[in-house]
């Protein structure tokens, strides 16, 4: 281990305990040349959870991402936080239960859309929006009349009950 003091290479270990999370080791360590300590850290070097775009590029999960195109969605929307972060407690589990260490960005989003449409409507139609890339308003007024559909069906089965 290099001092980060004088640079020399070698040092001894004075103290050597976990850290308080539990997925490191800390060294306390003394340089040998200069006798300064210095802290350093052993973590185990894990493969990320990727995640496969629709143009095959794959890139790590990242679940502020996710909980960013939530909010965007969910803006002056009456959706409690506690819920978004279920969803994306959700979707990092997904993502973590692959045993390829990814999943394709396609049935993220998919779930995603599922999960939105159960909370809130107008939220899912901006998520499925940006998500589903609408390349013109006939495509958005489409999926707004299977929404309405949606709902006018279940109205009508929650009277007859």
């Amino acid at each position: 281990m290099k001092c980060p003091f004088c640079g020399y290479l070698e040092d001894k270990v004075v103290d050597s305990r976990e850290s308080r999370e539990g997925d490191a080791i800390r060294r306390r360590r003394e340089c040998l040349r200069c006798e300064r300590r210095f802290t350093s850290y052993e973590r185990i070097d894990e493969i990320p959870y990727m995640v496969v775009k629709k143009d095959g590029r794959r890139e790590p999960f990242d679940r502020n991402k996710v909980m960013a195109g939530l909010l965007r969605a969910c803006e002056k929307r009456p959706v409690p936080s506690s819920k978004l972060e279920g969803i994306v407690n959700s979707i990092e589990k997904y993502v973590q239960e692959s045993p390829e260490r990814e999943r394709p960005t396609s049935k993220v989003g998919e779930m995603i859309m599922r999960r939105l449409k159960e909370l809130d409507k107008v939220a899912y139609v901006r998520f499925a929006s940006v998500y589903l890339e609408f390349e013109d308003v006939s495509e958005f007024m489409h999926e707004l009349k299977t929404l309405v559909r949606a709902r006018s069906t279940s109205g009508a089965a929650a009277k007859k009950q």
